[in-house]
């Protein structure tokens, strides 16, 4: 009889995940339940159980997904979790890994605003890169908003109590049911085809998720990131968070946040003016007083009291330096004089006439060639011979070594 093969218990707990970990119906599973045991650990995991009248179920949030939560989930929270159902080999215990939790009755709004704000994360819609800034002093504010919310009167209000002088255009619309994405589209669409504003601002006011889906609709998000003239989505209150948010050039927590947003507070930009205008009334002042004691200092110079004054310092100048280079020039010519006389007198001494005045004599050929060898003449040949004083024409009648 064969012997039956004996498991370690790490073979069985592995065997067991990975038949789990190949059940489709187990990855990506929603399950239904209320909340126990809930802790967070230091390293940021979330650990508990999902329980209902039959049974419970252990599971495990890691920090990654867990840093995504919109709400603080506390024990007795009735709760739809996402995720996957696989064993830990450790200790043999399956357990739900998983990866969104929301709160009952709004699961599947909440994957699906999950899912999309995914997608459209990954496509780049909210890099910061793509957003416009707002302009700082616009002329024109178009409104896309339900003309019958309160939210539309609250942004009029403060647009027109902060800055007066813009145009505030409403492209009235829907902005809760099946009707309102398009509508909405619509509006940004055409508004961006006739240049109808400097900045949009787009939102409603406060409500469930189910009222602000219509900003959570894929179309409006493209509209909006689409939009050539900058956007500012004013959605809800404060906790609330849309699609729109993320894409619009510019979130603002409430309506009223987004007339804050979109211009600047006239008084305040009045009071700047005016401190702008007392500096520079006082600068050209400062400047006035400066360029009047300089015109007193210049008055009170010589040169504008008395005109000539200059004339004759400048003439006593001109004066003293002509005797200047006179005095130069002078010694320049005495030392050139004592140069010359120098070189005369060495020129002198060197002179052949010197030497003839001793008694000696110089002898040249017929055409001037001063002799020095009796070779350079034949017998019978005439020579002159040049004395100190006077020449002799002589005819050669002997040559001697």
């Amino acid at each position: 009889m064969e012997q039956a093969r004996v498991y370690e218990v790490s073979e069985v707990n592995q065997y067991i995940k990975n038949v789990l970990d190949g059940v489709p119906e187990l990855n990506g599973i929603l399950i239904r339940g209320e909340l126990s045991n809930y802790k967070v650990y230091p390293s940021g995991h979330h650990y508990f159980s999902l329980k209902d009248a039959q049974g419970a179920l252990r599971g495990v949030m890691f920090k990654g997904a867990a840093s995504k939560l919109r709400f603080r989930p506390e024990n007795g929270m009735k709760v739809i979790a996402g995720g996957r159902i696989s064993v830990f080999p450790r200790d043999g215990a399956y357990q739900l890994y998983c990866d969104h939790l929301s709160a009952d009755g709004i699961g599947d709004l909440y994957v699906a605003f999950e899912q999309l704000k995914e997608r459209l994360y990954q496509e780049g819609l909210f890099d910061p890169a793509h957003k416009k800034p707002l302009p700082l002093y616009p002329r024109r504010i178009a409104i896309i908003t339900s003309s019958a919310g309160a939210a539309v009167h609250d942004m009029i209000r403060i647009l027109r109590r902060r800055y007066p002088v813009a145009k505030i255009l409403l492209l009235p619309v829907r902005v809760q049911g099946v009707e309102a994405p398009p509508e909405i589209v619509g509006a940004i669409r055409y508004a961006n085809r006739w240049k109808l504003a400097d900045v949009l601002i787009t939102g409603r006011g406060g409500g469930s998720i189910e009222d602000l889906w219509a900003f959570n609709d894929e179309r409006v998000a493209r509209a909006i990131y689409a939009s050539e003239i900058p956007v500012i989505s004013a959605v809800g209150h404060e906790p609330d968070v849309t699609i729109s948010d993320f894409v619009a050039d510019r979130r603002a927590s409430t309506p009223s946040n987004a007339a804050e947003i979109a211009v600047p507070d006239m008084t305040e930009l009045l009071r700047y003016l005016q401190t702008v205008d007392n500096r520079l009334v006082q600068s050209e002042l400062n400047l006035l007083e400066r360029e009047e004691q300089r015109l007193k200092n210049l008055a009170a110079k010589r040169v504008l009291s008395d005109p000539t004054a200059f004339l004759q310092d400048r003439k006593m100048q001109l004066d003293y330096l002509q005797q200047k280079l006179a005095s130069a020039t002078r010694l320049q010519v005495e030392k050139e004089a004592r140069h010359f006389a120098h070189l005369t007198a060495k020129l002198d001494a060197m002179s052949p006439l010197k030497v003839l005045g001793r008694g000696y004599a110089m002898a040249q050929s017929d055409d001037g060639t001063v002799l020095r060898s009796a070779q350079q003449v034949s017998l019978g040949e005439q020579i002159n011979v040049r004395l100190a004083q006077g020449s002799l024409q002589c005819i050669v009648k002997d040559k001697g070594e």
